[in-house]
Order: C-alpha cells, then sequence, then structure tokens
C-alpha cells in the first residue's frame, strides 16, 4: 500500500484515509459479519486426515488488495502468453515432439514424469485446445515486477473464493465501493460457461450439453463444484449419474439418457476411467476416454495436462514460451535450482537455510522448506532427502514477496500475499476476468498462502481507468 518513503500509493489512497477514519470496533463487527455470511453460505474446504475438524472456514481478511487498470494490462497480457505456451507445449509433447528433438527439454522428464498420460500420445482433443481454465500463481517483489510462481493446468480451484469474496464485500462495505470504479468480477459464470460451449466437439448441437463432474461430497473441494454448477446452471453429477454408448457419453435421467457434449471435470486423471486407467476406481466412468477419443466429448481440462505443471518443467517455461512463441516472457520467473543436475545440487546443499526447497510434484504448501525459518534439523531432514532423489525437488531463492495491509488480531499489519488470476481459453479466444483470487499468508512472517497452511483470502480490485 505504501511506496519506499512511506508515501501511500495513489491506487490505495481513498482506502488508507477510511482505515483510518474506520473505528476499532467497527472493523471488528464486519469481521464477525463476514465470518457469518460465510457460514450461513457454507463456504468450507476439508483438509485431508485432519482429525479436529473434516469442514473449515478459509479466513477472509475485509482489507481489499488494490491493482491499477495498467498493473492488469501488464498482467493479463502476460498470462495470455503464458498459457498459449503451455497449451503449445502440451500439444507437442502428445504430438511431434519438436522441443524434445531440439533438446529443450529433457525426455525423461516427460517420460518418466507421473502425470505423464502415454495413453494421450497421438491423439488429438477437439479445436486442439488442451487448458481450457488455468490458474497461474503470481506473486510481486516490487512496484514494476511481477513473478509467476506456479502453473496450475490441470483442475485449478478457488474462482469460488474470488466469487463470494466480492460479494460478501459489497455487502459490508458499499460506502467503499461507491468510492471506487471496480472492474467486475461476477461475470465469471457466464465466461466460463461459454468458453466451455466453444469447445464442445464440431459434432455437438448448436446448444452443446455441459456438466460438472464431481468425486462427491466427500472431496476437499466439493463447496467449489456446487457452487459453479448452480452458478452455471449446468448439471452437477458423478460418475454414475453417466455412461457410455457407442462412444457417446450420456446423463442418466428421469426422462432417459440425455447426450453430454462438454464435461468440466474435476476428477485427476487417474480415476477418470476404469477402464483405462486405475480399474478400481468408483468416481469415473467406464468407457468416457473410448468417448473421447472419438472426439465426441471434451474433457475440461484435457487429460494429462498435468505434465505442463510440475515443478521441473516449470523452470523451463522463459525457453518453452521462446521456443513456440517466438518471445520474451513478458512475466518473470523465479529463478530455479534444478536439483537433479549435479552443480545446482551442490549449490542447493551449501545454501539450504537461504532457500524455498520444494516437491517437483508437490502442492498445497505441502513438501517444502522454507531455509530462512525452518529448524536444524528440518533443514537436516531435506539435506537426506535431497541427497537419496535429487530429481524429486527443486529450490529457489527467498523472494521479498510484497505485502499487503490485513486485518489481524492486532489491528492492521503486512502479511505477505500472492495471486491467482484465472484464465479461460475457447475456440473463440481468450478471457481472462480483472482480478482473481488473492490468497494471504494469515501468520505474521510466514511465507505460505495455502489454505491447508492457515493461509486466508482477500478481495482483488482492479480499479477501472
Amino acid at each position: 500500500m505504501t511506496l519506499a518513503d512511506g508515501s501511500v500509493r495513489q491506487a490505495y489512497a481513498k482506502l488508507a484515509e477510511w482505515l483510518k477514519s474506520a473505528p476499532t470496533d467497527l472493523l471488528n463487527y464486519r469481521v464477525e459479519e463476514a465470518e457469518l455470511l460465510f457460514r450461513r453460505i457454507g463456504i468450507t474446504f476439508a483438509v485431508y486426515g485432519d482429525q479436529q475438524a473434516t469442514e473449515r472456514l478459509i479466513p477472509f481478511d475485509i482489507i481489499p488488495r488494490i491493482l491499477t487498470a495498467k498493473e492488469w494490462t501488464t498482467l493479463s497480457r502476460g498470462l495470455e502468453q503464458r498459457v498459449d505456451a503451455l497449451n503449445r507445449y502440451i500439444a507437442d509433447v502428445y504430438g511431434k515432439r519438436e522441443i524434445l528433438k531440439a533438446g529443450i527439454i529433457p525426455e525423461d522428464l516427460v517420460f518418466q514424469n507421473a502425470a505423464f498420460r502415454p495413453e494421450m500420445a497421438g491423439k488429438g482433443v477437439p479445436h486442439d485446445l488442451w487448458v481450457h481454465i488455468a490458474g497461474i500463481d503470481i506473486v510481486r517483489v516490487d512496484a514494476d515486477t511481477f513473478y509467476v510462481l506456479e502453473d496450475n493446468a490441470r483442475t485449478p480451484s478457488g474462482v469460488s473464493y474470488m466469487l463470494e469474496n466480492r460479494e460478501v464485500m459489497i455487502r459490508l462495505f458499499p460506502e467503499l465501493f461507491a468510492q471506487h470504479r471496480i472492474a467486475p468480477v461476477e461475470r465469471y459464470a457466464d465466461e466460463l460457461l461459454a468458453t466451455l460451449r466453444s469447445i464442445a466437439p464440431r459434432s455437438a448441437p448448436a446448444e452443446p450439453n455441459v456438466v460438472l463432474l464431481t468425486p462427491g461430497v466427500y472431496n476437499s473441494a466439493y463447496y467449489e463444484h456446487s457452487f459453479l454448477a448452480d452458478k452455471l446452471g449446468i448439471e452437477l453429477v458423478e460418475g454414475r449419474d453417466l455412461l457410455v454408448r457407442d462412444d457417446v457419453v450420456y446423463m442418466r435421467t428421469t426422462e432417459g439418457p440425455q447426450r453430454v457434449d462438454v464435461i468440466y471435470r474435476r476428477l485427476d486423471d487417474e480415476f477418470l476411467d476404469p477402464l483405462v486407467f486405475r480399474p478400481d476406481s468408483a468416481l469415473g466412468v467406464p468407457g468416457l476416454m473410448s468417448a473421447y477419443h472419438a472426439q465426441n466429448v471434451t474433457l475440461t481440462n484435457a487429460v494429462g495436462t498435468g505434465v505442463a505443471d510440475d515443478k521441473a518443467i516449470y523452470s523451463y517455461m522463459p525457453e518453452i514460451i521462446k521456443f513456440y512463441l517466438g518471445e520474451e516472457p513478458m512475466l518473470k520467473n523465479v529463478p530455479t535450482y534444478r536439483c537433479r543436475e549435479p552443480e545446482a545440487l551442490k549449490y542447493v546443499l551449501d545454501h539450504l537455510e537461504e532457500l524455498v526447497v520444494k516437491e517437483v510434484h508437490g502442492s498445497g504448501g505441502y513438501g517444502m522448506l522454507v531455509g530462512p525459518h525452518a529448524s536444524k534439523e528440518q533443514v537436516e531432514l531435506f539435506r537426506a532427502k535431497l541427497k537419496a532423489s535429487p530429481a524429486g525437488f527443486i529450490a529457489q531463492p527467498t523472494l521479498a514477496l510484497s505485502t499487503c495491509p490485513t486485518y489481524v488480531n492486532s489491528g492492521v499489519a503486512p502479511r505477505h500475499v500472492d495471486l491467482r488470476p484465472f484464465v479461460l481459453t475457447g475456440s473463440d479466444g481468450v478471457r481472462i476476468v480483472p482480478g482473481g483470487l488473492t490468497r494471504v499468508a494469515m501468520r505474521e512472517g510466514s511465507l505460505v498462502v495455502n489454505s491447508s497452511q492457515g493461509g486466508g483470502t482477500k478481495d482483488t480490485w482492479v480499479l477501472d481507468e
């Protein structure tokens, strides 16, 4: 919110004035109101293995994070470029593999990747689009520099919180909204539905039938699945609600089978079809992959997109963008040491206390070491892990992440944040709703924003010119 000299950045000027004049009692009351609203709405998430509570509220911060229209323009252009390159890379890896022949990506990083699906090799997908919904995690280190922290190309989550955060803020702080021209996020559901319809197979009718496939009520993100199906006005289905006949997918209804053209699936690849992947999966649909290969149904995101979003491939994204687009990356990558390379491993082992070490396939803030905040025991544990399996890890410098004012027990204090914008890619173009999900590390000094690690969320405002 403030510049190095302590002055308030222009975008935050009105908010800073409001915060100065707002009494503590009012802020506390709004926090309680927000919690009550979220409980009433039922926004929860589950933490697997947590014996204390199966369902939790994600902490919500009432102070918004603000971006200018100029900043958002820079971000959105970089996001569009990055997702374009991701789509081209995945198509190539399952197609001609030109990037492997050029020696830019080591072959073992692809073929030994647990997310690589040999079943997709040589198989096209409708409209040659693989990543229809991408969640790109962004961090900021100064007034002008944004870094991409992670690419989520499988089943990115969190958009329900982006939408509900805005709704709650409008209800709690109408006076702040009256003072700002804030770009709307409410149209995300319409944009998503338009994207999903645009990628229907060419054999689909003019009004393709779209469904959302959920693993069921015990999934940690089930709230979001039901929320999105409701917002989109489409059916929320489980695997048992679908069947395949003659390579066509149908939904069971009280009026008989109804053809399905697009499946927004929130189910991991290996559970989709017990005839192809895990035979013990009761969550999928037998024969689904056969219908998919016949291009009679579109799966969103495509099967096998995980080959592009592990942290080892992330380190090659600047080269991937240059290879496919012939352009320099608009958004920077965090400098990354690939521990599979002997020189990088030696450096990482010598500087563990200064670095962030992450599992290549890790997510949710698990399986990582934040060196400057780690105990000697944790550092030595990771040293042993790195020596035993160096290819399973990457390391990065600890960035001086930007902070935003956040309302905590002691009052307003700085907390580290990241941003997950959502990029929608259809056959008719790219759609990016201005803003995204700002995640905030609620613990003082913490750099981990993941909800499973105690992180919270806040509304993200992009100011209209």
